[in-house]
């Protein structure tokens, strides 16, 4: 896997705009009041507290129990779930998924974030969230050694991603979404309660449909082959269909606040990431 955009990458950071747990506030750190970093203020001490955390100097002035309560920071972890179904290696689109992936991992590492590239097709196949160089680069050459397989469980992957994850994260799609549309729109609503960014991977063949006349065409998925004519109508029926699946899920991407970008595999990888600055979870530095 060509590496060399990570060093167009370092003029990023990893931002987020909503709540990244449920006391979380600004760019990676949450509030959650408790033994902490620095104390932010004081409360009167309440059944179960801590009683290390009283501060006995008040008390002495007071004669009234009160805690004192700390600002503590808390990592983001950042989740890459990365279509590995057979439909994702037309064309080179896995290849193209998997930078994006390793992409956004490193730009966790810069921030000394944990995460996790998780490959799904049917199913999930979690990674444990980790940090550090070495373990992406362990994680890219897992990558390449990867064929896409098998058909795509979308709506089961997001599934098994809420019962996986027990705190709001970053949780970063990448997938060519070519499944049915109503599967694809309530895995992106159930995937709505982390940070979500939705990335749509396409061959420039498939936006386009630049074939004509007699076409033999496989299901990668299934293996079935169709042989069919194409058509200026049909290939105009095929194109609306497109726009219309894809403008759903924008609109669903929309309604719950996260991000979606639809990416070509003929554009450059550095050009993908910079769209992302004016709207997303990364911002320049």
């Amino acid at each position: 896997m060509d590496t060399e955009f990570f060093k167009e990458l370092e003029k990023f950071s990893l931002l987020v705009k909503k709540r990244v747990s449920t006391a979380y506030s600004g760019g990676r750190k949450s509030l959650r009041f408790g033994h902490g970093i620095s104390p932010v203020g004081y409360r009167e001490y309440r059944k179960g507290d801590d009683f290390k955390l009283v501060d006995w100097k008040v008390y002495g002035r007071t004669e009234k129990l009160y805690i004192r309560e700390h600002e503590e920071e808390r990592s983001l972890v950042v989740h890459v779930l990365l279509d590995g179904s057979a439909s994702m290696g037309y064309e080179g689109k896995f290849g193209y998924a998997a930078r994006l992936a390793v992409g956004f991992a490193y730009l966790a590492t810069m921030e000394n974030e944990k995460y996790a590239i998780s490959l799904f097709c049917n199913k999930l196949y979690p990674a444990e969230p980790k940090r550090g160089r070495r373990n992406l680069f362990q994680t890219i050459a897992l990558l390449d050694r990867i064929s896409p397989r098998g058909g795509t469980g979308l709506l089961a992957v997001a599934d098994q991603v809420e019962s996986l994850l027990k705190t709001t994260s970053l949780v970063v799609l990448i997938s060519d979404l070519l499944g049915e549309t109503d599967d694809v729109l309530s895995s992106i609503y159930r995937l709505s309660g982390h940070e979500l960014v939705v990335i749509q991977v396409l061959a420039p063949q498939e936006t386009e449909l630049s074939f004509g006349g007699d076409v033999k065409f496989v299901d990668l998925e299934s293996g079935l082959p169709l042989i069919t004519r194409v058509t200026e109508d049909e290939r105009k029926e095929y194109l609306r269909s497109m726009a219309e699946h894809n403008d759903r899920i924008r609109a669903a991407c929309s309604q719950v606040g996260a991000d979606y970008f639809l990416v070509k595999t003929d554009r450059p990888i550095f050009e993908a990431f910079s769209e992302m600055l004016s709207r997303a979870v990364i911002w320049k530095t």
